[in-house]
């Protein structure tokens, strides 16, 4: 026991000083330049040989591969990214009026009233800020999530209820690294990095803020063609699409009954 305790440790400790004393000292600038840098290797022919094996790593299942669809829709994935984008073959089985968005680890959760101040940057920011100039609304009652979505997930996120898209925000920002063990406030790097807020408003009118957040190797975070201004989303919609990387912030009017922070979400499960 000792020795694991250790071992992660040193792993979050390795993951602060690449995360703070590295990368995160970097001009936005460099961030991205680097990134795409980064990203545009998994758009080369060559990275689909790396499918295989990757699978075979981090999949317990040696049939998961037969769950999706390359996202160019090609008979055989063309690329590491076209893996990375993958498409569900058969939408999951919706059973609750919400859901989680999106398939990752929930590394932060709570009553928005009761969410502590976050150090960035020399100044202390409340987690609303995360979503933007409408922060601010969000009620004190609200409960707000941050699920990380490692390498090795889902990577597309859908709304989280049925309702009408009501804003859509960009916020431009550095790409500092997501790993949530990195830091002391799991959610940091949501308030600092490149994000999209997407507000969707359910049928009882309350209003339902997502931040879908950016970081490093993000080519970008392209939003699916029905998520607009104004568009009806039914409950399993997709929203958008991470190409690399990725977090994804909720503030929603109901709390989570089916995990606690350390737990990891399913896309389609009852929230």
């Amino acid at each position: 026991m000792k020795s694991n305790r250790t071992g992660k440790g040193f792993k979050a400790g390795t993951f602060r000083f690449i995360s703070i004393s590295l990368w995160g000292i970097l001009p936005g600038v460099a961030q991205r330049k680097i990134s795409r840098t980064y990203a545009n290797i998994y758009n080369k022919k060559w990275t689909k040989h790396l499918i295989k094996p990757y699978c075979k790593a981090h999949y317990d299942d040696p049939n998961y591969l037969d769950n999706y669809l390359p996202a160019s829709r090609s008979t055989d994935y063309r690329s590491f990214q076209d893996f990375f984008t993958r498409i569900l073959k058969s939408p999951p089985q919706i059973v609750s009026e919400a859901i989680w968005a999106c398939e990752g680890l929930l590394c932060e959760y709570g009553m928005v009233k009761e969410l502590s101040l976050v150090k960035v940057k020399g100044e202390k920011r409340h987690l609303r800020a995360v979503f933007g100039k409408e922060g601010h609304a969000i009620p004190d009652d609200y409960y707000f999530s941050n699920v990380f979505l490692h390498n090795n997930n889902y990577h597309r996120i859908h709304a989280p209820i049925t309702g009408t898209v009501k804003r859509i925000e960009h916020i431009p920002g550095d790409l500092v690294l997501l790993r949530p063990w990195a830091y002391k406030e799991p959610s940091l790097p949501a308030l600092r990095n490149e994000r999209i807020n997407v507000d969707i408003e359910d049928s009882k009118g309350r209003k339902w803020y997502m931040s879908i957040v950016g970081g490093p190797g993000v080519g970008s975070i392209v939003l699916a063609s029905s998520t607009f201004v104004g568009a009806s989303v039914m409950i399993g919609t997709e929203v958008a699409t991470f190409l690399l990387g990725s977090t994804c912030c909720i503030a929603s009017p109901d709390p989570c009954v089916t995990a606690k922070v350390g737990d990891q979400v399913e896309m389609g499960e009852p929230l």
